[in-house]
């Protein structure tokens, strides 16, 4: 996993899967569905979000997940239910890295 996770970081793996790790008795996967760039004009840093699609039958609560990815590897993301669709519950997780000048 790289140190500091970025857009480009997960547009690569936009439409696969990331299992949750849980103590639960069946694993379960998230599928990234979304990465959008919601940086405003002007700001000196990167803002986006992500956003996952997960079974109908199980919602996770607010919270800082372990996800991994074949090719990412382990990731904590801290995920938001936002909605409940009839093919099952979506996530958010936002991002905002600020450049901060020395002075």
């Amino acid at each position: 996993m790289p140190e500091t996770l970025t857009r480009a970081s997960f547009e690569p793996h936009l439409n696969t899967t990331f299992r949750v790790v849980h103590d639960g008795p069946e694993p379960f996967e998230l599928a990234l569905i979304e990465v959008a760039d919601t940086t405003p004009t002007g700001f000196p840093g990167e803002q986006f979000s992500l956003l996952f699609k997960g079974p109908s039958d199980l919602m996770l609560l607010q919270q800082t997940c372990t996800l991994e990815h074949p090719e990412m590897g382990q990731v904590m993301l801290f995920l938001v239910p936002v909605a409940q669709k009839k093919d099952g519950y979506r996530y958010e997780a936002v991002f905002n890295y600020a450049v901060l000048d020395d002075e």
